[in-house]
């Protein structure tokens, strides 16, 4: 048995890089001493979200870094033996993309760029163009942004390159189409908890969901960041308040056991799906 303190954060982060890094830092320090070993940060912790989802001002964006400069190189020092799963808005020449990357001491450990775009997301970012999992000292993951986890097929893809957890990293607001009076009652905050477990009892992972809080512009974010076992159950949870949700489990393990007599990745039948 080898168990994994996962942490999964929501937290507040905006276009001040300094503000950002030193609130990582905080985070990464009350993880570490809670015995975390993979902490899950928000999507655009560095650097902050669109602050207009449907018309994003395009002097207004997040701040464009390189996927391989200080800020990135500063994450992972705060890691050290941790390993940090951290989102940003990633420079590649004049394209932007939304990111994320995990990092331990020793550098960079797996990338992802997101490829769901929702409104007009595609106005501020280009589309990433796929799903890769990567191995790390604390198991196999794979990577999902945002609107990522709302299409099975990612999640799924992750999950056939042999991935134990999925790290969500999201700047998921409330409804801006259909206001509700309490976050209780919002569709999005439905939708995000539903999709969390869904996407892990599916393809019988565990999945750590992180998410911003606080809002920014007319962004309202949801928080609810969680811990979700390869049974679709949360073992840890946030609500809506920002904090860390830890969760200690043997991924392995537990894995192992929820697909002893139903495994439904060797279960597929792929033929009958086109």
């Amino acid at each position: 048995m080898s168990t994994l303190r996962i942490g999964a954060a929501a937290a507040a982060f905006g276009r001040d890089l300094d503000f950002d890094l030193r609130r990582i830092g905080t985070l990464v320090d009350h993880a570490r001493r809670s015995g975390v070993g993979l902490l899950v940060l928000p999507d655009a912790a560095l650097g902050g979200y669109l602050a207009d989802l449907r018309h994003p001002d395009p002097d207004a964006l997040p701040p464009a870094l390189e996927p391989d400069g200080p800020l990135i190189g500063e994450v992972a020092r705060m890691a050290a033996e941790m390993v940090v799963c951290v989102g940003y808005c990633e420079a590649d020449g004049d394209d932007r993309y939304n990111s994320a990357v995990c990092v331990n001491g020793d550098g960079v450990l797996g990338r992802h760029r997101k490829v769901h775009q929702p409104a007009g997301e595609s106005i501020a970012y280009r589309a990433g163009d796929g799903f890769t999992a990567f191995d790390t000292p604390v198991g196999r993951l794979g990577m999902l942004i945002d609107y990522d986890k709302t299409f099975p097929e990612a999640a799924r893809s992750l999950a056939l390159g042999g991935a134990e957890i999925l790290a969500c990293l999201s700047a998921w607001p409330t409804s801006i189409t259909n206001r509700a009076p309490r976050m209780a009652q919002d569709r999005q905050s439905r939708l995000f908890d539903l999709y969390d477990c869904a996407r892990a009892a599916e393809n019988q992972v565990v999945l750590a969901s992180s998410n911003q809080t606080g809002a920014l512009g007319g962004m309202k974010f949801l928080g609810q960041a969680k811990v979700v076992g390869p049974g679709g159950e949360v073992l840890a949870r946030t609500w809506s308040k920002a904090g860390i949700a830890v969760a200690e489990i043997d991924p392995a393990a537990e894995i192992a056991k929820a697909r002893r007599v139903l495994s439904h990745l060797a279960e597929r039948k792929p033929a009958a799906y086109a």
